[in-house]
């Protein structure tokens, strides 16, 4: 029996960015579990949590349209390693603030702002680097289920380790292993043999260059459908996990550890829906996943959102962990199949803004709902909303697949 969970892997420059980025993330993931844990706690407030979301993704969302043109502009591979450094000096910079513990959580905010701007950089750079590191091209939907599993192997496993060191050995420790972590992915990248980078000849200005991407996303259905998805997943559900340190301290009664274990049990769910999604046979109609998917998402999080047996909350986090998984990496490996390899830098960057842009948005918005209504009413009334979208997703693949028959018979 041949096993295609690892197919990518035959390519040297992938297994090489897989094991830096995998130590990388898992040091990012200790940050993010750190930093949401000291603003709640000198805080106590839920709209200081979305409002840090808010910094550290709103510059993504502004920016990431430039992040997209650099990327089909300039060589992706320098552009990554800069970003990779830059993104190491904001976190030795954040460890020695908290180290010397003379800070105020607008530091702290001002801090995460900075990775967002830098991060609008980084994402379209790295993902549409990942279509040049994988040798056979077949492959690349495989490469891009591992690299979510990937993402989720460390958000599973940071904010664990974030929970002990917390409580262990203090807030500074989280910092400075998030920095000492990009060493790995630096190396890694260093040691990579990538094809000669060959200049494009530019014709237009950069604004001409992002109206032409948008253009062909709105000529593209296909992407567009996906991309409005997201967006709406993003803005109205996936900042639930804003809300987690709200569960662990007031609703479970527990401590830093408590966040570290709902954070990773999330993680978990996520990390076996990417191994599933790495497992499908390619030719697999992605679509009807994505829409299956979706309604799990929905469901898990309606049953999360009252339950206060804290085992069985831990259940239904697993699940909505796993539906959450798809909305990610089905989008990405749609666009990243389809684009045309011109446009992929400018197409991932709507990408990004989908993604990372509309949380923000979305974390002050349900930030403030929670205040108004209660946390467990905002989280049953995001998993309503997954299910209304998982339902849409149904509908429209149905009109679209009657449209191709009726096509057909026409012919």
């Amino acid at each position: 029996m041949h096993i295609s969970t690892f197919n990518a892997f035959k390519s040297r420059n992938y297994r090489l960015y897989f094991s830096g980025q995998s130590i990388s993330l898992i040091g990012t993931w200790m940050q993010k579990t750190a930093v949401s844990w000291v603003v709640y706690s000198e805080t106590h407030s839920k709209f200081m949590l979305g409002l840090t979301l808010f910094a550290s993704m709103f510059p993504s969302f502004i920016f990431s349209f430039l992040g997209g043109v650099a990327s089909d502009r300039y060589n992706r591979y320098k552009l990554l390693l800069i970003t990779q450094f830059a993104s190491m000096g904001q976190a030795i910079l954040l460890t020695l603030l908290i180290f010397f513990r003379h800070y105020s959580v607008w530091e702290i905010i001002a801090l995460s702002a900075l990775l967002g701007l830098i991060n609008a950089f980084d994402v379209p750079a790295r993902q549409s680097l990942v279509y040049e590191m994988v040798d056979d091209k077949a492959d690349l939907p495989n490469a891009l289920a591992l690299n979510s599993s990937m993402v989720n192997l460390s958000r599973l496993i940071g904010p664990g380790i974030a929970g002990i060191a917390l409580e262990k050995f203090g807030e500074d420790i989280c910092f400075g292993l998030n920095a000492v972590s990009f060493i790995a992915v630096i190396g890694s990248l260093l040691l990579m043999k990538l094809p000669r980078y060959l200049e494009k000849p530019r014709t237009k200005n950069v604004f001409g260059e992002l109206k032409e991407g948008f253009q062909y996303i709105k000529q593209t259905p296909s992407i567009a459908f996906v991309l409005i998805m997201l967006a709406l997943i993003s803005l109205l559900v996936l900042p639930f996990s804003t809300l987690i340190p709200v569960y662990a301290k007031d609703i479970f009664k527990g401590t830093a550890s408590t966040f570290g274990v709902i954070d990773s049990v999330i993680g978990l769910g996520a990390f076996c829906g990417a191994i599933f999604l790495a497992s499908l046979k390619p030719g697999r109609n992605l679509r009807k996943i994505l829409a299956t998917n979706t309604l799990i998402f929905g469901a898990g999080l309606v049953l999360f959102s009252h339950t206060t047996y804290y085992p069985i909350a831990l259940v239904f986090a697993t699940i909505s962990g796993f539906g959450m998984m798809s909305q990610i990496t089905i989008s990405n490996t749609l666009i990243q199949t389809t684009v045309d390899p011109a446009m992929r830098g400018r197409v991932i960057s709507f990408y990004a803004m989908a993604f990372f842009g509309m949380q923000p948005l979305g974390g002050l918005l349900i930030g403030t709902l929670s205040q108004w209504i209660g946390t467990p009413d905002t989280v049953m009334a995001q998993g309503i909303i997954t299910l209304i979208i998982g339902f849409s997703l149904f509908c429209f693949l149905r009109k679209d697949e009657a449209q191709k028959l009726k096509a057909e018979q026409e012919v």
